[in-house]
């Protein structure tokens, strides 16, 4: 191919911003010239880069969008560590189902159960579904709405929290900040009901329902909150060891045993 046209070729992906192209040109062009490649098999070669290019992209939009603040993985859990976990119900749920039925999903268990791994990695994978999602810890959401209150931004910063297709609300009991103001149920309550059957909420707490609304404050607008969550939400309750304190056990014999065999 004469060099004008290769030049003029270049621009008008540039133009376009068919940066996908861009970068493959010139291999690709090599490469059907060696397989003597149709034109039409090589334009769909391209047009077939490009596109899964601009996904990939996409992807990572809203992966950036969602706040997540580490990406997990299903495939790094430890299922065989953690029996309290039905694999093959995570490996279901993370088909995304109930995020197009608009359902919400709570994962409740004791601290370092794995709850919060398990939330993250199914957010990610919402994420490259192309979902709109959000990541927030439930102490961070309270404290950004309870601001807000205050320089008259709090419609906004609420729909920040009711417009996402899957909201992750993760650490509910965690910190203590809930119980400091008896309005966080009121708070709390206006992002489950804007929610409700709108799109999907996950949820993750250390905290049983029955305790809910005295850890909120408020047992009577808890107890809407409630009745929101479970009656349209699939319940993942894990009954297991601490990983975390399984790693912690596990380091400290690594370590003994190395100091060990340090000559003395």
């Amino acid at each position: 191919m004469p060099e004008e046209t290769l030049t003029r070729i270049r621009q008008h992906l540039k133009t376009l911003k068919l940066l996908g192209i861009q970068k493959v040109l010139d291999p690709e062009l090599a490469g059907a010239a060696q397989q003597a490649l149709p034109p039409t098999e090589l334009l769909e070669r391209l047009l077939a880069i490009e596109a899964n290019a601009r996904i990939e992209r996409r992807i990572e939009r809203r992966i950036k969008e969602s706040r997540l603040p580490e990406r997990k993985l299903l495939s790094d859990f430890d299922f065989e560590f953690q029996t309290g976990v039905d694999k093959a119900q995570v490996l279901e749920i993370a088909k995304l189902d109930f995020v197009g039925r608009k359902q919400g999903l709570v994962i409740a268990g004791n601290s370092g159960t794995g709850k919060s791994h398990i939330a993250k990695a199914l957010l990610l994978i919402g994420c490259q579904h192309l979902y709109r999602c959000r990541y927030t810890t439930a102490a961070d959401m309270l404290t950004e709405l309870m601001a807000s209150r205050a320089d008259q931004s709090f419609h906004q910063k609420l729909k920040q929290y009711t417009s996402p297709d899957l909201l992750l609300i993760d650490e509910l009991g965690f910190d203590r900040i809930e119980q400091q103001d008896t309005k966080n149920a009121s708070l709390f309550f206006k992002v489950i009901d804007g929610r409700y059957c709108k799109g999907s909420t996950l949820l993750t707490t250390n905290i049983d329902f029955k305790d809910l609304g005295d850890y909120l404050g408020d047992p009577v607008v808890t107890t809407a909150i409630v009745d929101r969550l479970v009656h349209h939400s699939i319940i993942l309750n894990i009954q297991g060891p601490s990983w975390r304190m399984h790693e912690s056990k596990k380091l400290n014999t690594q370590a003994r045993k190395a100091k060990s065999k340090t000559p003395s």
